[in-house]
């Protein structure tokens, strides 16, 4: 299986990357990032990008691929109302797009979230909501809803969260508010083996999901 994934230098992307180097149902993980990666596996090749609106210079990327796990997020605390959107729509479905021209039938994976809704009266939820349905719609994606991801920090998450981040460990028992990001990672892979589409996975069903995983 060949995997295109974005956000790897992310607490999330970076955990899915381990995961899927680590897979050995995973043939080759390519990473399009605004820099370089630490990372050396062998089965990791990395595309150095940086206008994540327009990629028709990486287009050999999309290629012949079996899987994108699309892992860029931000968190709406840390920018504009204007840069969240730019940021969880717009550079989503400029990726959406191209993945559509480049390899049609593959499997699309959006890691969205907890609590996302259109009727929210929080803005990241309404935005992740279009952001899913439109993905539904473009590509037939499958969108993940995590709630707490147990992955290691990234430097650029916010201070408050770094603070609380070994509370949500606590949460481990309960289904339906903690997932290791491996076992995301482990989720994404089984659900483009079985070839689930058009789907809206919540944490629960993404712990059962990694759970059928053999790898």
């Amino acid at each position: 299986m060949k995997i295109l994934l974005f956000g790897a230098t992310g607490s999330v992307g970076n955990s899915v990357l381990e995961a899927c180097c680590a897979a050995p149902i995973v043939d080759e993980v390519r990473a399009i990032t605004r820099r370089p990666l630490m990372n050396t596996a062998s089965k990791l090749r990395t595309f150095v990008h940086q206008d994540f609106l327009n990629y028709s210079t990486v287009q050999e990327a999309f290629r012949s691929i079996d899987a994108c796990l699309f892992c860029v997020g931000i968190s709406a605390t840390q920018v504009s109302k204007e840069d969240y959107r730019k940021i969880t729509y717009s550079y989503t479905l400029a990726a959406a797009n191209m993945f559509k021209a480049q390899c049609p039938g593959a499997a699309f994976h959006y890691i969205s979230g907890k609590g996302t809704s259109s009727t929210s009266r929080f803005l990241w939820a309404r935005v992740k909501a279009q952001t899913e349905r439109d993905l539904i719609e473009l590509v037939e994606a499958d969108c993940w809803r995590p709630a707490f991801i147990d992955a290691k920090p990234s430097p650029s998450l916010p201070v408050i969260y770094r603070l609380f981040f070994p509370l949500g460990r606590l949460c481990k028992p309960f289904p339906g508010l903690y997932i290791r990001g491996h076992d995301l990672a482990r989720a994404m892979l089984q659900a483009s083996v079985e070839k689930l589409r058009r789907r809206v996975i919540e944490n629960p069903e993404i712990r059962e999901i990694a759970a059928r995983a053999s790898f």
